[in-house]
């Protein structure tokens, strides 16, 4: 007998209008299972469906099945708000319906809507009291945390928690579980997504006392996320404790939560940390003093100053082409190799080439003057201690502003040098006093720009008011060029205070002056003072867009990047791409494009995605951002889909599109090698041929000298990373990146990018704060986090020679000749070189290499097939040395052996791949590639400055010893070097601030010089 399937339910609708209540309780049972088909049908009688569900005439069950009706009409209809209220009406019917086959999606959708609904309700009460809601979506909440936790799916349920703001769920399963690792998952979901920062402190506090005590026995992988929960918090009365618990038997763990702390931690907070810390008693003075050095942030900077002048790698033949082709008399080219070569030597201290090149630096004039005596900034930067030595001869003297015609740039120059150096240093006091007085003194505005600037970024974050007011009263000037330098440098100062009082002074200020100029320091300014405020700054963000002058449009879009930069805010996202595609001004919208780069950061492999059609736009302007965001977002990844996306746009018809695209490149490819990247090689020739095309726009030869600038940057020591090794957001570094963006407008701010230079290295240390020799082991094959190999020489063109033509008959007599020459000399088998065929066809050929090949057609070969050389199999890992380059993807590979005699007091890295230590090297597939991962995993902590524990203390150990630096002053004149002070001890220059042999003496480090400037 065939069924015959059901074309209607009109005969069970029917149902329903019976008197009788056994009739519609049997009739809305038979209409559930319709209603996937008869939907449509059946919601023609909702309105009696609901009334039944409303009567009391009928049993509990059959209300239920009614409610269940009710909300299955109305999530086919869309309705799923009201699919949820009639859901939570039908109590058990619902759970029976979720337990039957083919009901997920139904389901599913009604439970997300009563998710969303409970964590709606949830943000609503301040308090966070249950009073407002139902408690049958209450009870439905609860059971999905119950089969979560019972299925085992924590993270689930902390994302639910977190989101509605149940505390109390994450406390019941870390008491179920003692998983530490839920904890940092909570701080770091909290941390990295849109909550309020009201909210995100409330969590972080929580957490805090939930986290065990840290032992370096048990090397605890929750060290890195407990020190970026305390930067975090920025709150010194909470690391104090932590600090103190642990002196007494744990001194190297709280050596290395110091250093931590300075990674990510802002000045002000470790000022108060060094402040709060107990003088401690005779026995415990020596390691609070040890840990107040550290937190300083000197001690760090020292390291890394020395690790970058030992491991210098700088290819000088790239440096030297690209100053050779181009021509030095045009201010934009001698600009390009200007920050070409202060990015390539950024920290090194290694100015050789500048000394070299002496002719070259005396054609700078006027602004590109004041740009490469600020080179000297970028390459000295940590060298913090001789910084006023270095640059005494270019500063203004105490008699004031020289007279000398030009002078002024290179003094102007000089004291944003200044500041460059003291970028981070925590050098306090004296190098702020110095430039307050310098900018209130100068008379002429160039000078008063450098003093400006040099002011705003060595005293960055620092809040202090006296700089601030002397700022303000430059800015009061009305002068164009010193305007524009206070008003960055005033955000600067005032980074992240959200003070209501300077933005609005800042802010009427820029509405009345007439210098765009200005305005833009200022539109910037605004967006330092707001930075990381997050909802704090959305009425500014608001007034700022909406404003009519596009330059403050302009630096709204930047107030609201840096105000969530880091936490991928959905609606910041969406207001950027609106403004992108909407906005009148070009330079708005080229903005709010690279903009998003600074949201996101943190999952660089969602920037591709994002930008792919912006990259395609009409608008060049929006192509150009696309490029940059993609830089900025994916640097130091090697990430092939960004590459994939820039490459063509290096073709691009618009030379400042082309511009951005050589940027990105080389921001992106840092640190990669030809074996993790297939792009690095042909990225290189890309820059040395666009660099050398006389016919290629200036713009475009300019993007590509910074690109080998930055692809080499800091001796090819260093990456550009928006975060810092502690996981945290890395402050100098965005900022920084913030400033390189405006090179737009003013050449001179592309300097900045070397505040988002991260040296990457293991420095491991021991109690004494000294670096002990020793190795590790790096379980890859060394090709893939190998330093380029040098470039070579371009070929001078030659002129081929003419084809011979070669008879077969010479042909046979010189091979019968050579036959017998060679049987001869050694009897040796000649039959592998084959002699020509007698009816040998006439070739034409060059004389050279003739004999080696046959004329029937036949492969050509120099060596018999028996032995052809082998291909040397490469190790599939090998010894690093301490104090060496070890790249970010690198640090997963890094171990140190058991029996070594130093381990570390914590992980090198959260991120670890499975090591073979057995095998030929190119046995292990799971070494092929470097890990790809997004920046978030790279830096979720770990390698950098690492404390190690001593296994044999009693034996006595090596150390690699630092040379105290001697700088001596060059001679001077009236407040001037001369040029015959350039003259300077003769010294090698291949082995210039380098020491390969660690058991060889340091270098002395450069004399200080002055350009010669044309006076």
């Amino acid at each position: 007998m065939v069924i015959r399937s059901q074309s209607s339910a009109a005969g069970v609708l029917a149902l329903l209008q019976e008197p009788d209540t056994v009739f519609k309780q049997h009739a809305l049972k038979g209409l559930i299972p319709l209603v996937p088909q008869f939907w449509a049908e059946i919601s023609e009688h909702i309105a009696l469906i609901e009334s039944l569900y409303e009567s009391d005439d009928l049993p509990k069950a059959a209300r239920h099945n009614a409610a269940l009706l009710a909300s299955k009409v109305y999530y086919f209809l869309g309705e799923y708000d009201e699919a949820l209220s009639f859901a939570l009406g039908a109590g058990s019917a619902f759970q029976a319906e979720a337990r039957a086959h083919g009901a997920g999606e139904y389901v599913e959708t009604v439970i997300s809507n009563a998710i969303d609904r409970y964590v709606t309700l949830r943000t609503e009460e301040p308090s966070g009291s249950s009073t407002k809601i139902d408690a049958r979506l209450q009870a439905i909440i609860e059971s999905i945390f119950d089969r979560c936790i019972e299925e085992g799916e924590y993270r689930q349920a902390i994302g639910i928690a977190l989101e509605s703001h149940r505390l109390d769920v994450v406390n019941r399963i870390y008491d179920l579980t003692h998983d530490v690792s839920l904890l940092s998952y909570t701080m770091e979901a909290v941390l990295d997504t849109g909550f309020s920062l009201s909210y995100r402190d409330q969590v972080l506090n929580f957490l805090l006392p939930l986290f065990p005590p840290p032992t370096s026995l048990s090397k605890s992988p929750h060290i890195h996320a407990l020190a970026r929960l305390l930067v975090t918090l920025n709150r010194p009365s909470l690391v104090v404790p932590l600090l103190t618990s642990l002196i007494p038997k744990e001194r190297l763990l709280a050596y290395q939560f110091a250093f931590d702390l300075v990674e990510g931690g802002a000045r002000e907070f470790l000022q108060g940390v060094k402040a709060d810390l107990p003088g401690g008693k005779e026995e415990t003075q020596d390691i609070y003093d040890k840990l107040r050095k550290i937190l300083d942030g000197q001690e760090s900077v020292k390291l890394y100053l020395e690790f970058l002048k030992r491991n210098n790698k700088v290819d000088m033949l790239i440096l030297k082409n690209t100053k050779e082709v181009l021509e030095a008399r045009t201010s934009i080219y001698h600009t390009a190799v200007t920050l070409q070569n202060a990015f390539m030597h950024a920290g090194t201290t290694s100015d050789v080439f500048l000394r070299e090149n002496l002719e070259w630096l005396g054609l700078a004039s006027n602004w590109a003057k004041f740009s490469t005596t600020a080179a000297l900034g970028v390459i000295h930067k940590g060298h913090f201690e001789e910084g006023m030595t270095i640059l005494g001869p270019y500063l203004p003297q105490a008699g004031g502003e020289s007279q000398i015609q030009g002078a002024a740039y290179s003094e102007g120059g000089a004291l944003y040098a200044l500041g460059l150096i003291n970028a981070g240093c925590g050098s306090g006091q004296p190098v702020e006093n110095y430039l307050r007085e310098t900018m209130k003194t100068a008379q002429g505005e160039v000078v008063q720009h450098g003093a400006a600037l040099g002011l705003g970024i060595s005293a960055m974050g620092g809040r202090s008011s006296d700089a601030y007011d002397d700022l303000k009263e430059t800015l009061f000037t009305d002068s164009a060029v010193a305007g524009e330098a206070a008003g960055y440098a005033m955000g600067l100062v005032m980074l992240g205070s959200a003070d209501q009082t300077s933005a609005e002074e800042m802010l009427t200020y820029a509405r009345e002056t007439q210098h765009e100029k200005i305005i833009r320091g200022l539109a910037m300014g605004l967006a330092f003072i707001f930075y990381g405020r997050q909802e704090e700054a959305d009425s500014t963000i608001t007034s700022l867009l909406t404003e009519k002058d596009p330059i403050l449009r302009y630096g709204g879009v930047y107030t609201l990047a840096l105000a969530y930069a880091g936490t991928s805010n959905n609606d910041a996202v969406r207001q950027l791409l609106h403004i992108a595609v909407s906005d009148t001004s070009d330079d708005v919208r080229r903005a709010a494009v690279t903009s998003l780069a600074f949201l996101l950061f943190k999952n660089p492999g969602q920037v591709p995605r994002i930008v792919q059609l912006l990259s395609e736009s009409y608008n060049p302007h929006v192509r150009c951002g696309a490029t940059l965001a993609l830089g900025i977002a994916c640097a130091g990844t090697g990430l092939q889909d960004a590459v994939e996306i820039l490459e063509p746009m290096t073709k691009d018809g618009i030379d400042f599109v082309r511009q951005g695209a050589f940027i990105a490149l080389g921001m992106i490819l840092v640190q990669q090698s030809e074996a993790s990247s297939p792009s690095m090689s042909s990225t290189r020739a890309l820059y040395t041929k666009v660099v050398s095309d006389k016919h290629e726009d200036p713009m475009a030869r300019f993007g590509a000298a910074i690109g080998q600038g930055l692809i080499d940057a800091g001796g090819r020591n260093v990456t550009i990373s928006l975060q810092s090794r502690a996981g945290s957001k890395n402050t100098n570094a965005i900022v920084g990146m913030a400033m390189f963006c405006q090179f737009w407008y003013w050449y001179p701010l592309a300097h900045c990018a070397c505040l988002a230079f991260e040296p990457t290295a293991i420095i491991g240390l021991n109690e004494d704060l000294k670096v002990p020799k020793f190795e590790f082991v790096s379980n890859a094959r060394p090709s893939l986090f190998a330093y380029p190999p040098p470039a070579t020489p371009p070929k001078r063109e030659t002129f081929a020679k003419a084809a011979t033509a070669v008879l077969s008959t010479t042909a046979k007599v010189k091979a019968r000749e050579k036959k017998k020459a060679a049987a001869d000399a050694d009897a040796m088998d000649t039959d592998e070189k084959p002699e020509p065929k007698k009816d040998g066809d006439v070739e034409m050929k060059g004389e050279e290499g003739f004999a080696g090949k046959p004329t029937d057609g036949s492969p050509s070969t120099n060596a018999p097939e028996d032995v052809k050389p082998k291909r040397k199999s490469e190790p599939s890992s090998e010894n690093v040395a301490n104090f060496s380059r070890v790249t970010p993807t690198q640090l997963a590979y890094i171990s140190f052996p058991p029996e070594g005699r130093y381990q570390p007091v914590r992980p090198v890295s959260l991120n670890t791949v499975p090591h073979k230590t057995s095998g030929k090297g190119n046995s292990n597939p799971g070494l092929r590639k470097a890990p790809s991962g997004v920046a978030s995993e790279r830096y979720a902590g770990g390698g950098g400055i690492l404390l190690m524990v001593d296994e044999r203390p009693d034996t006595e150990a090596e150390f690699i010893s630092f040379e105290p630096p001697v700088v001596e002053p060059a001679p001077t004149e009236n407040g001037h070097a001369q040029p015959q002070a350039l003259v300077h001890r003769a010294r090698p220059s291949r082995d210039f601030h380098i020491a390969l042999d660690e058991s060889s003496p340091d270098v002395d480090p450069p004399e200080s010089f002055e350009y010669p400037f044309d006076s």
